[in-house]
């Protein structure tokens, strides 16, 4: 048997003849740069997420560049995030010229520690990117009040977890702007890359309007220096159908974690992703901790499954940030999931039969 980590074709099976059909409006009416279609996407999204303005953009990346941009943070500013995230969350804050400020994880949920925040704090300190990994919101509750307390801003990079709530409220909406990334793999993908602000803010919300065509109000007249970072209509057509699916397909990642909570309960060599009492995850990712995880990943592979290492290697220990002059031993519980996460299968459209198949392979290993 042959378990993919992500099966596209599976996913865009039953939705590939509507999205065909919007993708014909595109080519009808040949708006193929903020189309009617960007902003009925941009609308439902704000219906999807209880939130006041969306801005499409063109990537998941470009969208927490316009919102460091929007914040006004640059260079001589100091970002405080987690080094156990994807590269784009500390490469956009060395793009604005500040500095990225890594906090360790907690070793549980795998997000930033609160706990950790404050004595990171400096006079340079301007923001915190609040990193949602693996479709599971950091504990927002914590770190508003801390920002709140030192007079910070905060950015939520929501890349991995649309729809995914912290203390009932949806993330990527509870800070002063909030990122989404329609990267293909996401939970909601497009055809391409695709990304998104989320503000309930009047005035973040103008500015990050004219931050993605280039600064400008009205054409030709600048304020700012922008980005051309616009939402194709044609991406924002395949999202605007896929979205309508997007409830039904975190369910059905939901219930398939379940299962491996079920079924993986007794391997006592690995460790199930733990969920905050206060947040419901939509499982971007399932990742366990694994004993000889190096050694279960290429046992996994030899078994046609499909398995991936959500990060190999830490943020801080980058080549490109050395000039921060971290060492191994800075954050410890960063450096040792590294060494032990693994992902497994976990898509919403997984059959019994695969996951039986995948956790059969995992009790094997270990027995």
């Amino acid at each position: 048997m042959k378990v993919p980590m992500l099966d596209l074709n599976a996913q865009y099976k039953p939705v590939m003849d509507d999205i065909r059909a919007e993708m014909e409006k595109v080519f009808a009416t040949h708006a193929y740069k903020l189309g009617p279609q960007v902003k009925e996407f941009e609308e439902d999204i704000q219906k999807f997420c209880d939130v006041k303005h969306a801005v499409g953009c063109a990537s998941g990346t470009d969208a927490i560049i316009l919102a460091l941009l929007a914040l006004d943070i640059g260079e001589g500013d100091e970002v405080i995030t987690t080094p156990f995230t994807f590269f784009a969350t500390a490469g956009t804050i060395h793009r604005v010229g500040a500095k990225p400020i890594f906090v360790d994880v907690r070793s549980d949920t795998y997000n930033i520690d609160p706990d950790k925040i404050e004595a990171a704090i400096t006079p340079n300190t301007k923001a915190i990117i609040a990193v949602h990994l693996f479709g599971q919101p950091a504990e927002m509750d914590k770190i508003m009040a801390i920002a709140k307390k030192h007079n910070l801003k905060v950015i939520e990079d929501n890349a991995q977890g649309i729809g995914a709530k912290f203390d009932g409220k949806v993330a990527a909406t509870i800070a002063d702007i909030g990122t989404l990334s329609f990267f293909p793999t996401k939970n909601l993908g497009a055809m391409g890359d695709a990304g998104m602000c989320l503000t309930n803010n009047d005035e973040l919300a103008e500015r990050l309007f004219q931050l993605r065509i280039h600064g400008e109000n009205p054409q030709y007249y600048h304020k700012w220096v922008g980005l051309n970072s616009r939402l194709d209509t044609i991406q924002a057509a395949v999202l605007l159908v896929k979205l309508r699916s997007l409830p039904s397909w975190s369910e059905a990642r939901r219930r398939n974690a379940d299962y491996y909570y079920e079924h993986l309960k007794d391997v006592h060599q690995i460790t199930l992703p733990v969920i905050h009492e206060k947040a419901e995850s939509i499982f971007n990712q399932f990742t366990i901790k694994a004993e000889k995880r190096d050694e279960l990943l290429t046992f996994l592979r030899s078994k046609d499954i499909g398995c991936a290492i959500y990060y190999p290697l830490s943020l801080h220990l980058q080549e490109c940030f050395s000039y921060l002059h971290h060492k191994k031993g800075d954050f410890p519980i960063t450096e040792q999931l590294t060494e032990e996460v693994i992902s497994i299968p976990v898509f919403s459209e997984i059959t019994k039969e695969q996951q039986d198949y995948v956790i059969s392979a995992i009790k094997e290993f270990y027995n």
